[in-house]
């Protein structure tokens, strides 16, 4: 046997699967109903305003549609994130936007701008298992911030200031967060703000999920209240569709250009003809009037599934009821490790992903997350019986028998 050649950079040492892209691959098995995937409904898919875009951007620019293309983004679909972002009190100009291949491209480009090895990051608990894959690889020195029902804590995020000095940047996702749904209190949002700024820590925050609210809009975003301290990121995969791979980053002046250099260097320019085909799509208000058809199927999905936990799960369990987004975060029983019934639970049928993926420490191993927006209401009540079943047997085996 020959021995390999190659020898991978110590950062690749750093890079792991994503857990939820492997159970992914046990889904596509006959018969399984997947709960894992943070995947949005296609039947939210706009297909027919895609193809006509599609007709109009190959009619009247073809050639310019499919040749290389600034890195920067497509100055109209810039200009028009800048204008949507201003309706959230955000005042970021074009020349701020920086469009991207998805929001995943954004976290990698600030973790290769903004984080050396051994250097502080914080992030919450638990957090986006994305961002962690994302910052790995730079070597950072990840640091939990504790919170509770309304968000991170204020105070443990200003004693970043004394535990980890030099702190590059705080990750949150203000608005039902991946994976626990969560939404961050208004009470909870200024006093987070004001202890960055007491500890000096700038924030990272991330926002694929916040016009996907169900009763009202969430409060105002961090970035308003504090637009020379913040990185934003913004999606179009969930109003529109993920396929397209197409994201945002708005970035101080200050920082903008090194993420346009680290942008460049890993791809040159996010497809032009896609950045085209949306921009065609938006500029008559499409989204205004697709995001509450989304709202609404979605809401219906969210309501089968508190009912659905609420008939089936074992007493001790625990979740909180989403006001948006797509997720719910379950707490099992004592005595129930989500990662080891995930096995069970797929023999027989259906697949979620364990909570303690989305940690960077001490991963609470009872917890685990549950999609429910590319479910039909009978196929989520069928789900989580098996869940709740799966659960009571371990627990009976343990000889603690439930109701």
């Amino acid at each position: 046997m020959t021995l390999s050649p190659w020898r991978p950079a110590r950062r690749a040492e750093r890079m792991n699967p994503s857990v939820i892209r492997e159970i992914l691959k046990v889904t596509e098995r006959p018969g399984i109903l997947s709960m894992a995937g943070g995947l949005p409904s296609p039947l939210s898919f706009p297909v027919e305003a895609m193809r006509e875009a599609s007709e109009r951007v190959l009619r009247d620019h073809p050639q310019a549609a499919l040749q290389y293309a600034a890195s920067e983004g497509y100055a109209p679909l810039r200009e028009w994130v800048a204008e949507h972002l201003r309706g959230q009190g955000i005042e970021a100009g074009p020349d701020q936007v920086l469009i991207t291949t998805g929001s995943q491209q954004g976290l990698d480009l600030i973790a290769k701008v903004l984080v050396d090895a051994g250097v502080p990051v914080a992030v919450e608990t638990p957090t986006y298992l994305g961002a962690l894959q994302a910052f790995s690889p730079c070597e950072p020195a990840f640091v939990s911030v504790a919170g509770d029902a309304d968000g991170p804590r204020a105070e443990a995020l200003e004693a970043l200031r004394h535990d980890a000095p030099g702190c590059r940047f705080f990750y949150v996702l203000p608005n039902f967060q991946n994976p626990t749904g969560r939404m961050i209190s208004e009470a909870r949002r200024a006093a987070l703000v004001a202890a960055a700024q007491r500890a000096g820590v700038p924030l990272v925050e991330d926002n694929p999920y916040g016009d996907l609210w169900y009763d009202a809009p969430p409060p105002a975003s961090l970035t308003s209240r504090w637009p020379e301290g913040s990185l934003y990121l913004g999606s179009f995969s969930k109003v529109l569709a993920p396929g397209l791979r197409l994201g945002y980053l708005v970035a101080p002046r200050a920082l903008y250009p090194k993420l346009l250099q680290a942008k460049q260097a890993a791809d040159l320019h996010t497809s032009g003809f896609n950045q085209r085909l949306v921009a065609e799509v938006l500029r008559d208000g499409f989204l205004d009037r697709h995001t509450p058809t989304i709202r609404a199927r979605y809401r219906l999905q969210r309501d089968a599934m508190q009912a659905a936990l609420q008939r089936s799960l074992p007493p001790g369990s625990e979740w909180d009821e989403p006001r948006g987004g797509m997720f719910f975060w379950v707490r099992l029983p004592e005595g129930c490790d989500a990662a080891e019934l995930l096995d069970t639970a797929v023999t027989q049928g259906i697949a979620y992903v364990p909570g303690a993926a989305f940690y960077a420490h001490a991963p609470d191993r009872r917890t685990l997350r549950l999609s429910f927006v590319t479910l039909s209401a009978q196929e989520i009540d069928d789900g989580v019986a098996v869940l709740g079943r799966v659960a009571r047997e371990h627990l009976d085996q343990l000889g603690e028998p439930t109701p």
